[in-house]
């Protein structure tokens, strides 16, 4: 449970994020951070984990992610600590949600990787599970549409990438995705019950792409 100072900081932090989100891409508005917010303490029921960091993470993991900045992956982080800094959370916790911020994200994978903790695999989870199923799918071909790339070409076929730039340089169709990130998720689920709700999302992504494939004839 929290405490009231906690209570404090998480209220301020909610209304810091729904200020700075305002009108964004409705992948990755309020909505995105609320829902990721909410899957990320549902998962951390039961695994140790520091809750009071835990939902710090969620509500400023995306705060300023780099698509929308140029490819800046600074930026984010630097937002998180000095809002923070600002109502007087401990140094030791804005280190750790500075840390959570620069490692959430999946084309980091493609990196080495530099840290760990039990509160960063909780968020990743829970952002890695609202990039599938329904609202995963919603998600993807609004952006899709948000930087005006093709829907599906039979001529353009999905690449496994080697890096990190690769990933972050394509403009391929928004069907190739499915194939280059989302299908892949559910594999790196690092807790069983995000494992469990990953592989329900997983399946219904598989459906939806049946279904497509027989509509496009």
């Amino acid at each position: 449970m929290l405490t009231e100072n906690e209570k404090y900081i998480v209220e301020e932090t909610e209304k810091f994020v729904k200020k700075v989100l305002y009108k964004a891409e409705g992948g990755h508005d309020w909505w995105h951070i609320h829902r990721v917010r909410n899957l990320s303490l549902k998962i951390a029921k039961g695994e140790g984990a520091d809750e009071f960091v835990v939902e710090l993470a969620a509500l400023l993991h995306d705060i300023a992610d780099p698509k929308f900045h140029d490819g800046n992956e600074e930026i984010g982080p630097e937002m998180a600590k000095s809002f923070l800094k600002s109502i007087n959370v401990e140094n030791y916790i804005i280190d750790h949600i500075e840390n959570i911020i620069r490692n959430i994200s999946f084309k980091n994978s493609f990196d080495e990787i530099n840290f760990n903790s039990k509160e960063l695999e909780i968020v990743q989870d829970a952002d890695r599970i609202d990039a599938i199923g329904a609202i995963g799918i919603a998600r993807t071909f609004n952006y899709g549409g948000h930087i005006g790339t093709e829907i599906y070409n039979p001529d353009i076929k999905p690449v496994k990438f080697k890096s990190k730039e690769e990933y972050k340089k394509t403009k391929a169709p928004t069907i190739n995705h499915f194939y280059e990130k989302l299908l892949l998720l559910k594999d790196k689920m690092n807790t069983k019950t995000a494992l469990k709700i990953a592989e329900e999302r997983h399946n219904f992504m598989l459906q939806f792409l049946n279904q497509f494939y027989e509509e496009w004839g």
